[in-house]
């Protein structure tokens, strides 16, 4: 494969805290507690992990009760061992593509590690605890001709955990449809179907087929919700919930002080933020608190009470990363702009709980093209950022490439000839009278804008001539920015497995760079 880079903040939407974290990382160290996110410093964090072998020991029970035997389980009960983690919701068919660049780059840093000499495993965190269905309830996909299809599964609004909802009906007849005219199409189909059964649940069907698309790399999973999981939890949910009033302070502090280097909060925190939900009736309820106690819908809990029922509470987005690390024995963790985003929020909860932070590190960050719509990009002197303004704007910037080159000579003769004849007589009515100059700048912006529609009518008029353009211009907006959405975050993996074929996940891990923070353009 062909890969190029363009800087993260070339692209849409990179927020100045990102930014920071890639390329001057000097800039965010005090909100994180480490001067940098490259392999070395993770190095340094695992040498600092300490994790008991009694909490190892209820680790990998746990684990053994979700995960097949396997080098990784075995490593991990070593002395020693510890764990690159990434996690994602658990959205239909694998959710966003960026779920596999996750865990394609905890691979390979763990793999990094273990060669250099620090045993290392990759663990996936399954975030099943999430309640908010319509999040993860959808996918997208594309065909052959790149148009995107947005598959849905319904089902009445609630606030129960998303990992426990049953499947129903899951949409695998329309994904079979949407991915008609990929040479692997079928196959890929196939496996989705053998992941999404009947009687299965959102979080099982994610765990299944995220294991059978990244079958060569063995990964560890972790659900949440599980009951050996949820004991595991309880230690520092109970810390969180006996603590409460020094972290509201302590992130409440915090976020003054992101605004005040120039970035912002990830997440609204207020006075009576709980940062627990309380699981019952298998709902996902949210606390209030106020003082020492805690309120759900006028039932009021004391600070005993709630550390009583450790074992029913849910983390919030802030202390969700604190109770997952307290857990595992983590050395790092894989994020996407908005995690890092949240772990500046969530170092002091770190500081607070556990008296240390694992070393948060970027995912990789792709935009996945054919040789074909590569070649198209060529044609047209294309880039990246062509496609951050819409597809008309697109067409319009393709259109100028068809335009016959005597007609784009005569409109430079005009404009040029324009301009010349324009501050000639500028020039000339200064002298006679000054006043008249304001009058002439109005009629000169007038023609000027004149000029540059008959140059996008020519365009157009082009591009109407050129069917086969038009269809290129539809096609490389479909695959390249979709719905004006980075292609990795609305796209799942899988219609580009079914196009690739199922090793395109072991080429794409060649291509992860971990001292690369820039997002790369890989033509498969």
């Amino acid at each position: 494969m062909v890969s190029s880079c363009v800087r993260q903040t070339d692209l849409p939407h990179t927020s100045a805290l990102f930014a920071d974290v890639l390329y001057r990382p000097d800039r965010t160290a005090r909100f994180y507690g480490h001067p940098r996110h490259d392999v070395e410093a993770v190095r340094d964090a695992a040498r600092k992990v300490e994790f008991s072998a009694e909490k190892r020991t209820a680790l990998i029970s746990a684990l053994r009760h979700q995960n097949p035997p396997s080098p990784s389980l075995e490593r991990l009960a070593e002395p020693g061992t510890v764990a690159v983690v990434t996690g994602q919701q658990v959205g239909l068919f694998s959710g966003p593509a960026y779920t596999l660049f996750k865990a394609l780059t905890a691979v390979k840093l763990a793999q990094t590690l273990t060669a250099g000499g620090i045993p290392a495993v990759p663990v996936f965190w399954l975030a099943t605890e999430d309640h908010d269905f319509a999040e993860v309830n959808h996918v997208w996909v594309f065909n052959g001709d790149h148009r995107p299809a947005k598959l849905e599964m319904r089902r009445q609004a609630s606030a129960q955990p998303v990992g426990g909802v049953p499947l129903i009906t899951p949409p695998v007849r329309e994904l079979r449809a949407g991915l008609r005219g990929l040479p692997f199409g079928d196959e890929v189909a196939d496996l989705v179907e053998g992941s999404y059964r009947a009687g299965s649940t959102m979080g099982q069907a994610f765990g299944e087929l995220l294991r059978q698309i990244c079958s060569k790399f063995d990964i560890l999973q972790v659900d949440p919700m599980l009951p050996a999981f949820r004991e595991l939890a309880a230690p520092a949910l109970r810390a969180a919930v006996a603590a409460a009033p020094e972290i509201s302070a302590g992130v409440l502090e915090r976020n003054p002080e992101l605004a005040a280097a120039g970035y912002h909060a990830q997440v609204h925190v207020e006075d009576q933020t709980s940062f627990v939900f309380l699981l019952e009736n298998g709902k996902r309820l949210a606390l209030r608190r106020h003082g020492r106690e805690f309120v759900l819908n006028g039932r009021r809990f004391s600070t005993e009470e709630l550390m009583d029922r450790a074992a029913s509470l849910s983390p919030n987005a802030l202390l969700r990363p604190v109770v997952q690390d307290s857990m595992l024995p983590t050395a790092s963790y894989i994020g996407g702009p908005a995690e890092i985003a949240y772990l500046a929020q969530s170092e002091v909860i770190y500081r607070l709980l556990l008296g240390r932070m694992p070393v948060p590190m970027p995912r990789s960050t792709f935009t996945l093209l054919d040789e074909r719509s590569q070649k198209r990009m060529v044609r047209y002197g294309l880039t990246l950022s062509d496609f951050f303004h819409g597809e008309e704007a697109l067409r319009e910037r393709m259109s100028s490439r068809l335009v016959p080159p005597a007609l784009n000579e005569a409109h430079r003769e005009a404009v040029t000839a324009v301009e010349g004849a324009l501050d000639h007589l500028g020039r000339a009515m200064a002298g006679f009278d000054p006043t008249l100059t304001a009058a002439l700048d109005r009629s000169g912006r007038k023609i000027r804008y004149q000029l540059a529609k008959l140059e996008r009518k020519s365009g157009r008029e082009a591009l109407r001539r050129d069917a086969r353009a038009a269809h290129d211009a539809a096609s490389l907006a479909g695959l390249i920015y979709p719905e004006r959405h980075l292609q990795e975050r609305l796209y799942s993996i899988l219609p580009f497995l079914a196009k690739h074929g199922m090793d395109l996940v072991d080429r794409l891990y060649e291509t992860v760079q971990l001292d690369c923070p820039d997002h790369r353009l890989v033509v498969v």
